[in-house]
């Protein structure tokens, strides 16, 4: 009998075992001659070198799927380790517009055209305002972006903060530490992370400083390096806000603004920094500015439709309201 060591380099030890180990016991299935005990970031085989050198070959394949792919999945174990012997390239999908490969097999990628214009303007500028109607995907593409410049080592941060502003309801007093408070306000957020990035993972991130969730307020002072920062709901901070968060840029930093001109929350919506932003901004090197519009909309299909319903409402009331004023003015007249 034989004995062979494997050591599990680079790979999240949770995610690449499975809950209660069970992805080490899908791969034992696959080899019955041999006896696998995995502690830490070993694995012992004992059997025959045959079988021992067969498993080093699969295990060395389920480590690169692991390593592009960021799962591990039973059909891929049955695939990679079955008589067949799937191939990582033919389990793999194309590469073209994927973004990151997110929890349990979740394939990020841009989906609309609008997504796919904010990607390609990622790659050019170092500052981009993604601007565009809700549900269509901009934060959520943002957010994939940082996480893939973070697991490439592009950055050694993530960023993520809004402003705090209530969207046309008071709600009070709220109970709890500062972070209770503001978690409900910054829970779209997290949602999104929670897809990408494991949660034990994400856990540790946050408590390491590697991930960063705060509100806009928070970011004042502060000199942000190495880092890809999301300022999101834009659309709901001030000329003042806007600016100091966009001067917060330091070396090495990727900015990412994201926004919906038709829903500020603010007491006057002229107020809307984004809008006075994307204005003074436009046209600077550097500076890429993304509109996404009614066909990049990805949520239920009547959200589309929604949308379109209130839009034609506003311009009906917009109608009526010019339409009252030339009367009066020939009232007065």
């Amino acid at each position: 009998m034989a004995e062979k060591l494997i050591e599990i380099k680079g790979i999240d030890l949770l995610e690449f075992y499975g809950v209660a180990n069970c992805n080490i016991e899908r791969i034992c299935a696959h080899f019955p001659k041999l006896k696998l005990i995995a502690r830490g970031s070993t694995i012992k085989a004992v059997g025959t070198e045959d079988e021992i050198a067969r498993l080093e070959a699969k295990m060395a394949d389920l480590f690169a799927y692991h390593s592009r792919y960021g799962h591990l999945s039973e059909s891929v174990i049955n695939q990679v380790c079955g008589s067949a012997g799937t191939s990582v390239s033919e389990l793999g999908v194309a590469e073209s517009d994927v973004i990151v490969y997110g929890n349990n097999g979740l394939i990020v990628k841009a989906r609309t055209p609008g997504q796919k214009r904010l990607v390609e303007a990622y790659d050019k500028n170092d500052l981009l305002l993604a601007i565009g109607p809700a549900g269509s995907g901009k934060t959520y593409t943002a957010i994939a972006l940082a996480v893939r410049a973070l697991k490439n080592r592009e950055v050694k941060r993530i960023i993520l903060t809004r402003p705090a502003v209530e969207a046309g309801e008071k709600l009070g007093f709220l109970p709890g530490d500062m972070k209770e408070k503001l978690d409900p306000y910054l829970q779209p957020l997290y949602d999104a992370l929670n897809d990408m990035i494991h949660p034990a993972k994400l856990q540790k991130f946050i408590e390491d400083g590697t991930v960063q969730i705060a509100p806009l307020a928070y970011m004042r002072g502060r000199t942000l390096d190495n880092a890809c920062v999301i300022l999101d709901e834009a659309q709901n901070t001030t000329l003042p806000q806007i600016k100091m968060f966009l001067t917060r840029m330091g070396r090495s930093a990727k900015f990412i603004v994201t926004g919906d001109l038709t829903q500020i929350d603010l007491p006057r919506r002229t107020d809307s920094g984004l809008r006075h932003a994307r204005a003074i901004l436009e046209g600077i090197e550097g500076i890429g500015i993304v509109d996404f519009d009614n066909r990049d909309i990805i949520r239920h299909r009547l959200v589309k439709h929604i949308i379109e319903a209130f839009e034609k409402d506003a311009e009906r009331a917009a109608t009526e309201r010019a339409n009252e004023k030339k009367e009066e003015d020939k009232t007065e007249n």
